[in-house]
């Protein structure tokens, strides 16, 4: 018999974020994923009337493959799992882990050419510009540990995540989407030096409350791009490519990264942003306003949803908030600005809308955790 919480989000999943419909094609692509949740979505998309199609993907054994892999291998699996995407009406990525560092020491020009060759063409123009598509972690013991929570414990956080009602949600960053539309000019400052001013004027905002992550909890856009001017220190750590990486700053000019650190994984950041021109460049800004997300685990998928935060991403910018930034690069890195992180405060137009992580903007104020829970009814 199937967990019920497993029933629960793969009909969120079909029914809510991809919307599948009879007759439609959806991909359901398993990293290192528990067979009962693969197949509850299954039973999910079938019942709607929908053709599931499974890729099962192996953390290892992907390892394996990029292990001295020429551009030849990566262009003939770029080349079929593009046919099939391009059939497909929605997508569901499913990314357990095992271990979070197993990518860790590819050599850096593969890491590029993978990118490059299979990434660019297969996800970044086919799978996100032609699908309704939707990616999820999925609890591992890694994850709790990372989390700071015992195994039961953090499945029991991950479900009430990833299970909320997004359209309560939805509602509320209605307002939000209105009031970034309307902006020219933001200000962002916070702990360290951060100081960081850029422009988000005609650049749409998205939401994202449940139809393109789970867990989900921001609104979107892309800074103009030449906009940028200043500094951001960022105090969440990340793991990407492989390797971990604390307290990174970066300094613009003229929205060109032209310095960069880190605490930890330092020697990395200049490999990452020589990855091609468009790697200095920044291709989104988010508010991010999930109320059960509270810390940082070094998983970006929940960690730019993260309560009081907000993310800034050197790379490429998506089609629907475009600034014209295109990279193989799309790094969510994310500054928390709640008390306990430093504060900080994000302005538009010289109108502060949140402080210290707490939206203070009148029609802003139903995206504030007390009020994105639903509160049980009492009689």
């Amino acid at each position: 018999m199937l967990d019920p919480r497993y029933t629960k989000l793969a009909d969120l999943l079909i029914n809510y974020s991809t919307c599948l419909q009879a007759g439609e094609h959806i991909l359901i692509e398993a990293f290192d994923m528990p067979r009962e949740m693969v197949i509850a979505i299954i039973k999910a998309a079938t019942a709607v009337g929908g053709h599931p199609h499974v890729a099962i993907r192996d953390a290892q054994v992907m390892r394996a493959l990029h292990d001295d892999a020429l551009d030849d291998q990566f262009e003939i699996w770029s080349e079929y799992d593009l046919e099939r995407m391009a059939k497909m009406d929605a997508y569901l990525g499913l990314r357990g882990s095992h271990n979070v560092s197993e990518m860790s020491g590819l050599e850096s020009d593969r890491q590029q050419a993978w990118g490059r060759i299979y990434s660019t063409p297969v996800h970044m123009k086919q799978r996100l510009n032609h699908t309704r598509w939707c990616v999820l972690r999925w609890p591992t013991p890694g994850m709790a540990q990372l989390a700071g929570m015992n195994t039961e414990t953090f499945e029991n956080f991950y479900f009430d995540v990833c299970t909320l009602d997004y359209s309560l949600m939805a509602g509320a960053a209605a307002a939000l989407v209105d009031v970034m539309n309307a902006t020219d000019t933001v200000h962002i400052q916070g702990p360290g030096d951060t100081d960081l001013t850029f422009s988000i004027k005609d650049i749409p905002a998205i939401p994202c409350c449940g139809k393109l992550n789970i867990p989900d909890g921001e609104v979107f856009t892309a800074p103009v791009k030449d906009s940028i001017n200043g500094v951001i220190h960022y105090n969440t750590p990340s793991i990407y490519r492989g390797h971990s990486f604390e307290n990174i700053r970066l300094e613009f000019k003229d929205g060109k990264i032209v310095g960069c650190s880190a605490d930890q994984g330092g020697e990395f950041l200049e490999d990452i942003f020589n990855s091609d021109v468009g790697a200095r460049y920044v291709g989104e800004f988010a508010i991010g306003f999930n109320p059960y997300i509270k810390e940082a685990m070094k998983d970006i998928l929940f960690d730019e949803k993260i309560a009081g935060s907000l993310h800034f991403t050197p790379g490429n910018a998506y089609d629907d908030a475009c600034n014209g930034n295109k990279s193989e690069v799309h790094w969510d890195l994310v500054l928390i600005q709640r008390p306990e992180y430093g504060g900080g405060t994000i302005s538009f137009d010289g109108e502060v809308i949140r402080q210290d992580g707490m939206f203070v903007k009148e029609e802003l104020l139903g995206l504030n955790p007390e009020n994105l829970i639903e509160q049980p009814c009492t009689v």
